[in-house]
């Protein structure tokens, strides 16, 4: 068996392009590329319409027959407006830790996956192993789609999915979803002094923005409920940004507002949104359009996550739970590119490296426990497939 730590490497090889979502992946993915066909491992690029972000899919082992993914996102969160005490894209080693942005979030995992490439390559596999690499997770799952659609037009059927979203290497069966909103409202601009001529967007939004705020307090009074979670084991709806209004002596023309649902596994986040819309429908905006009929709201939904919800006795957290050596699963509020493997049939469970806590903060670290965790992880999951 190879040294504990020997990944350490191919995670200072990562860390060292900066993918930061605005950014091009492509660096990145060309030299996972080129090192997997090193290796005699074929990859498969997905692109978006712009041609400047990549999935990677490769297949170690038999191709004739369904695999297991070791799924994760290339792409991480922006570092300006953060103090680091070293270079965020150049692994610093720092006693029993490795600093660097992204290394938890979720760079680490994809470098140890990588760096056993080799060894799953090395073995006669009965089950293939893929990799999967995807883009622009950070700023709504806008990759995996792409990478999911691909798989299906090319028939293949994984067995199971592996993401490795920071847990300490604990198990996660079930996460909330995420749908985010942009509301663009429309008034009708007046001298205060006559504000009876004017529809004003800013109180039409606020309006709006009171009812969701409802609907979140009637969730949080009755549910539903799942107790498994974590706090708040409850549906939540909050509006975080609100712009509108040119000056105080004029009837404000235009307001935007944008919400964040999070949602629990089985309910759907449209029934709030449309319950908002339907009030809206009959109390706000009849009142507008009375001033001006172009008066009115514009609702726009940004890209967010699926929620996973793996049953506790689904068959592939046998294998998780083997894998892992923990006996029970957690459910958790944030939100990973989990769920949308799961609707895509793919039996999904989440195992990474790292704490979620560290996630998008500066000095982002990765303990030398948590990376000898993860290799002794995948050590496992090479005898298992191993023939």
């Amino acid at each position: 068996m190879t040294d504990a730590l020997f990944s350490i490497p191919m995670i200072d090889r990562f860390i060292g392009f900066d993918t930061v979502s605005r950014n091009s992946n492509l660096p990145l993915i060309h030299w996972v590329r080129d090192y997997l066909a090193g290796l005699g491992i074929d990859s498969v690029l997905t692109h978006d319409e712009t041609g400047q972000k990549a999935n990677l899919f490769a297949t170690i082992g038999p191709a004739d027959r369904p695999g297991i993914i070791l799924s994760g996102h290339t792409d991480v969160v922006p570092c300006e407006d953060q103090v680091w005490t070293s270079d965020p894209f150049r692994l610093s080693r720092l006693n029993d830790r490795v600093v660097g942005r992204g290394v938890c979030d979720m760079k680490g995992f994809l470098a140890i996956a990588t760096a056993f490439a080799p060894i799953f390559a090395a073995r006669e596999l009965k089950t293939p192993i893929h990799l999967a690499m995807s883009f622009d997770e950070e700023v709504g799952c806008l990759g995996v789609p792409l990478l999911i659609g691909d798989l299906k037009a090319r028939g293949l059927a994984p067995l199971a999915c592996i993401v490795g979203e920071p847990s300490k290497m604990g198990l996660i069966r079930a996460h909330k979803g995420k749908i985010g909103g942009h509301v663009t409202v429309t008034g009708h601009a007046a001298h205060s002094g006559v504000a009876h001529l004017g529809a004003n967007a800013v109180e039409a939004a606020g309006e709006a923005i009171a009812c969701l705020k409802r609907i979140q307090r009637r969730l949080r009074d009755e549910g539903p409920y799942r107790d498994e979670f974590d706090d708040p084991k409850y549906t939540t709806i909050q509006t975080c940004m609100v712009h509108g209004g040119t000056a105080v002596n004029i009837v404000a023309a235009q307001c935007s507002f944008d919400f964040d649902i999070r949602y629990l596994p089985s309910e759907d986040p449209h029934d709030y949104v449309n319950e908002c819309r339907d009030f809206v429908a009959r109390h706000v905006e009849p009142e507008m359009k009375a001033v001006n009929p172009d008066c009115g709201f514009k609702w726009e939904f940004v890209p967010g996550c699926a929620a996973l919800n793996t049953a506790e006795d689904d068959p592939v957290m046998e294998m998780a739970r083997a894998l892992s050596g923990e006996t029970t699963a957690a459910c958790v509020g944030f939100g990973t590119e989990a769920g949308h493997f799961q609707e895509a049939g793919i039996p999904t469970f989440i195992c990474g490296p790292g704490n979620i806590d560290q996630a998008h903060k500066p000095d982002e670290f990765l303990t030398h426990d948590q990376i000898a965790r993860c290799e002794a992880f995948l050590w496992r999951l090479a005898d298992r497939v191993t023939a």
